[in-house]
């Protein structure tokens, strides 16, 4: 299975007279990963929202292989392959870890077999001995590796992640990177981080976008962008180099 392909066309949102975000451009290539950054307040969740389609953005147009999807439902472009996670635990909070995949199994229509590479990757993150925990009685690092693993049933084409390091430890962080690593290796799939650890950024994300008051400030390498004295201005917020990217 290959990535997708995802366009984002001069895509802007408003609610009323506030003005998220304007005319953004920009294209994941099939199989890249791409991190987006910037301050609270810039935009970063409503993108993911927009693109995943629990919001329609106010104009512009998103192509998920060529194919218009602005404003399709979530459920739609999830059967599609357009999969997002979510900042926090996003689990079916009673059942079981084990019920919690195979409902999502069920509803992506994946086949049973998934189970086979599922079993390998619950060893790696711990929650093979956990199937018959409720979910919401689990330590928070294994709720979200759970929310992760439930956007891997889906057999995603572009996976759009919102803060998948949000609240772990900095010990635990390094799963995300095992995740993000073995969901291509199995689906080749492309992937949006938006993320606010600049290791992990820099770790896995061959590019970034920074987005400022709702515009495109810079857009490169971590390397380059994040030694750029707008981008440390206005994201970082420090006035020294090296602290910005401690």
């Amino acid at each position: 299975m290959y990535g997708g392909e995802l366009r984002v066309e001069k895509v802007s949102k408003r609610f009323g007279g506030l003005q998220v975000f304007h005319n953004l451009t920009f294209t994941i290539a099939p199989g890249e990963i791409l991190g987006v950054i910037g301050p609270n307040g810039a935009g970063k969740t409503t993108l993911i929202n927009v693109i995943c389609g629990k919001l329609a953005p106010s104009g512009g147009q998103i192509l998920l292989d060529g194919k218009a999807v602005a404003g399709k439902p979530v459920h739609e472009l999830s059967r599609r392959g357009l999969v997002r996670s979510f900042q926090q635990t996003n689990t079916f909070k009673s059942a079981t870890v084990r019920e919690n995949l195979s409902r999502a199994i069920r509803f992506s229509g994946s086949p049973a077999s998934i189970w086979d590479r599922l079993n390998v990757l619950l060893k790696e993150f711990d929650l093979a001995p956990r199937l018959d925990e409720p979910s919401d009685k689990l330590p928070y690092g294994l709720q979200k590796m759970l929310g992760l693993l439930l956007t891997y049933t889906t057999r995603p084409k572009v996976l759009l992640l919102d803060e998948p390091a949000a609240g772990l430890e900095r010990r635990e962080r390094t799963v995300v990177d095992t995740f993000v690593k073995n969901v291509q290796a199995d689906f080749g799939c492309s992937v949006l981080i938006v993320e606010h650890d600049m290791d992990l950024v820099r770790r896995l994300c061959p590019r970034i976008l920074v987005l400022d008051a709702g515009r495109l400030l810079a857009e490169g390498t971590p390397e380059d962008v994040l030694s750029r004295r707008d981008v440390i201005d206005a994201y970082l917020g420090v006035s020294n180099e090296e602290e910005a990217v401690a």
